[in-house]
């Protein structure tokens, strides 16, 4: 077996034992390229062939298989954007006392602990804005 082929391999293992550890796709598109790279170094092509082969190769894997992959990776996962409720008017279900402790509203029909911004008491029913987020509280004005 011709050297450049063995160090390939090597690299190509060094690879997959970094992907193994990280379970990130990583270095996955980089085992693509080291077994062009192997593949080029068989056939004999010079270092410089292997080499661009196995950068061209790592790049193209990276572009067409990653959106893919990453599709089924975070399929389990629920988007969320908390900052998009900032601004949004919500309704007091529970009157808010924030030296009570207490205080609730319904904001796109789910229930939230809320806490008033400037302190006051605001009754159960009355409308509110989020003005921000703490935590898992909103802050209502």
């Amino acid at each position: 077996m011709r050297m450049g082929v063995v160090v390939w391999l090597i690299i190509l293992a060094v690879m997959l034992v970094f992907e193994i550890i990280s379970l990130g796709l990583t270095t996955i598109w980089f085992c693509v390229g080291a077994i062009g790279a192997a593949i080029a170094a068989a056939l004999g092509f010079g270092i410089w062939v292997q080499i661009l082969a196995c950068f061209v190769l790592s790049v193209a894997a990276m572009a067409l298989f990653r959106p893919i992959a990453m599709k089924f990776i975070n399929k389990e996962k629920e988007k969320t954007n908390i900052d998009e409720v900032i601004g949004k008017a919500a309704v007091v279900t529970k009157e808010i006392d924030n030296e009570m402790s207490l205080g609730e509203v319904r904001l796109n029909g789910v229930e939230w602990t809320a806490r008033s911004g400037d302190g006051r008491v605001i009754p159960a029913g009355e409308r509110v804005t989020v003005a921000s987020v703490e935590g898992v509280k909103l802050i209502v004005k």
